[in-house]
């Protein structure tokens, strides 16, 4: 079976850029690339890969692949310049495989660096705390949260050697995190549990300004 990168361009308020962005893809993996255009969106189980328009998230109903998400031009744009890093959402304590695989690959497949984002937020004893987080609990707090993603991507990184990572720590919402490094990333990769968009891959795909690629745990 042929093994594929699919263009989905029904109801797409920007085929040139969705197609676009796929035939580079595909040419950087050395797959084929299909359109599949006004009609439903079958024959995806030899697709490796699914691209259409991030302004259609609604329509989008996830098959057991990596979907992305483009953004319309000029900012799909923007983001494919050469160099640019990938941008990987990883939650520290429970990270999803098949999204730090593919981010991994991605990078080496483009020779660019991998921007891993871990997000956190203070724990709930931080609320009973009367004059706010003393400064020395907060740098704790991090350094905890700095090990626990090091010791998360220690596997990937001896596996894949060639690709440079950088470890990124932040005390934001997962979304905010990620959109904030969308405006110098290429591409940004989280995970989905859901065969439809959640609150966070909504509240990402409003403000990210490069593709999104959510991969399937």
């Amino acid at each position: 079976m042929e093994r594929v990168i699919v263009a989905c361009v029904q109801g797409s308020t920007h085929h040139e850029s969705v197609v676009r962005w796929a035939r580079q893809e595909a040419t950087r993996r050395g797959l084929a690339l299909r359109v599949v255009r006004d009609g439903p969106a079958d024959g995806l189980n030899d697709a490796q890969l699914v691209v259409t328009g991030a302004r259609d998230p609604d329509g989008v109903m996830f098959p057991a692949c990596p979907v992305v998400l483009v953004p319309e031009a000029p900012t799909a744009q923007r983001s494919a310049r050469p160099g640019a890093e990938i941008v990987l959402g990883v939650d520290a304590r429970e990270p999803a495989q098949a999204a730090v695989g593919f981010a991994f690959d991605t990078a080496r497949v483009r020779g660019v660096r991998l921007r891993a984002v871990h997000s956190w937020r203070f724990p709930s004893c931080a609320a009973e705390l009367r004059f706010g987080v003393p400064e020395e609990d907060r740098a704790t707090w991090e350094d905890h949260e700095v090990q626990l993603l090091a010791d998360a991507l220690r596997p990937w990184r001896e596996k894949h050697s060639d690709v440079h990572v950088l470890e990124d720590v932040r005390l934001l919402p997962p979304a905010q995190a990620l959109s904030r490094r969308s405006a110098s990333a290429g591409l940004v990769v989280g995970r989905s549990s859901e065969r439809e968009p959640g609150p966070t891959l909504r509240a990402l795909l409003t403000e990210s300004l490069c593709p999104v690629a959510v991969v399937p745990t």
